[in-house]
């Protein structure tokens, strides 16, 4: 709880909505405004220095199966992950009537809905997809402020304070077009700027070149395995041996469990494949604990985080001395994850900056760690993310509310076993992918320390 006295002349100011809820005035968007107030640069704002802020018309989707009869559709929650396939697809004469809500590459993308302030910057993969109306699109105009250094103010601290300052709505939380417009951004140095903008167009150009080796790496072990797959959906019939049922891993007499399309292409592939559990990895998930929540310790990732381009932002932490098996929580550059709760089956590599951060995982992420020379955590991430894969993770689903699987379900998942020349090959190009997106982190996140650093050199002179 927080307690103020404001003038109630502020109740006057422009950009106020005339609102006299304590949420707004003693907001940490004040405190923000107050601090940018001390700039010894122009203020100008996002409007000023973007050709169109806008959000879209409410419109009902029609969904299709494939990229031939659609576009790939994104929801907000989608814009700020590592991999934007998400695998639904807009129908393509709906799409052509919302043109408007088609990416471009240079855009800034805020989430306005429910979790509000989320700011994405697009690069070329997020070209030819369309994404929901409930989204803020901010076309910058580089007027006085360059597009990476507007998306750098807008990710920080001091940017995401505005977005939310003046949000509204009783249950769901929103923002609007006309508050982003009026948010205030310093109008840097032309030098300062640029060097911000060279970061961002790298750390954009690195996630690009990520994307393109990870497909090239899929591509390659789909080519291999020549097998035709579409995942399970709608209707699906087959026979099958009771006997069979009886010595499977699930005993289950459930469809979903035994007349999967994966189940059922496993079975012609079942003299190319070992148990994943058979190879040289250590597959495990920590035990349930108690969290204990600090203003600063251990950050702490979930599994709807973990997919995140920057999971760290706005990131809960954990108490140090309070949080038990810390050891086994942490997340280390190399390892598997797997989502086992909620949305099954989603694969994550971890790459260094969760080590340079000290990160630690929910227990509800199945960690995967190898130490085979032909079954790589980089051939095996390649590997986990095919539909065959996914399809089959899906199979193995449990619980009536929410759905979950256990390490020793994805010990079973059926790996094809590869050459050691594919695998040597799938696991340089991971490697490249590993590196590529570290580097993009790490230049995103000093575009914003130094932007950063600036605002409050002006703050903390001004005290002295």
């Amino acid at each position: 709880m927080k307690i103020g006295i404001i003038n109630s002349n502020v109740f006057h100011r422009s950009g106020s909505g005339y609102r006299i809820d304590p949420d707004v005035h003693l907001s940490d968007g004040v405190q923000a405004r107050e601090q940018l107030a001390h700039s010894p640069y122009e203020l100008s704002t996002v409007g000023e220095n973007a050709s169109q802020v806008f959000l879209g018309n409410i419109f009902s989707r029609v969904f299709v199966k494939d990229k031939e009869h659609g576009m790939p559709y994104l929801a907000a929650s989608d814009t700020v992950l590592a991999n934007i396939e998400t695998g639904r697809f807009l129908s393509n004469k709906q799409a052509k009537t919302l043109k408007n809500l088609i990416l471009k590459k240079d855009w800034i993308l805020i989430t306005c809905s429910g979790t509000l302030g989320n700011v994405t910057y697009t690069n070329k993969t997020f070209e030819n997809h369309i994404a929901t109306h409930d989204l803020i699109r901010v076309v910058p105009n580089d007027n006085k402020v360059n597009k990476g250094t507007l998306y750098v103010f807008l990710s920080g601290i001091y940017g995401y304070n505005q977005i939310t300052q003046s949000q509204f709505g009783g249950v769901v939380k929103h923002i609007n077009d006309i508050q982003t417009k009026a948010i205030l951004v310093p109008v840097f140095p032309e030098s300062f700027q640029q060097e911000v903008d060279d970061l961002i167009q790298e750390s954009a150009r690195l996630r690009e070149e990520a994307t393109r080796l990870l497909e090239t790496a899929k591509k390659l072990l789909s080519d291999y395995i020549n097998n035709d797959f579409a995942s399970t959906s709608g209707c699906v019939t087959a026979t099958r041996n009771i006997h069979d049922i009886r010595n499977s891993l699930q005993c289950r007499l459930d469809p979903p469990a035994l007349m999967n399309n994966s189940v059922l292409m496993f079975e012609y592939l079942k003299d190319y494949c070992v148990e994943l559990g058979s190879c040289n990895v250590n597959i495990y998930r920590p035990g349930i604990f108690k969290r204990c929540y600090v203003k600063e310790g251990l950050p702490y990732i979930k599994g709807s985080e973990i997919f995140s381009v920057n999971p760290f932002m706005r990131c809960d932490h954990l108490s140090r001395s309070k949080t038990p098996f810390v050891d086994l929580m942490k997340l280390r550059e190399g390892q598997l994850l797997i989502t086992c709760a909620g949305s099954v089956g989603q694969v994550k590599y971890i790459t260094k900056e969760y080590e340079d951060k000290g990160a630690i995982g929910s227990q509800d992420i199945i960690r995967i760690e190898s130490n085979d020379a032909l079954f790589t955590a980089e051939y095996l991430f390649a590997y986990l993310q095919l539909p065959l894969a996914n399809d089959y993770m899906q199979s193995m689903k449990y619980g009536s509310v929410i759905e979950r699987i256990e390490p020793f379900h994805v010990e079973s998942i059926p790996v094809v076993k590869p050459t050691q020349e594919l695998s040597d090959e799938i696991t340089a190009l991971i490697k490249q992918y590993k590196d590529c997106t570290y580097r993009a982190f790490c230049a995103e996140e000093k575009a914003i320390l130094i932007v950063e650093q600036e605002i409050e050199s002006w703050t903390s002179s001004k005290k002295n």
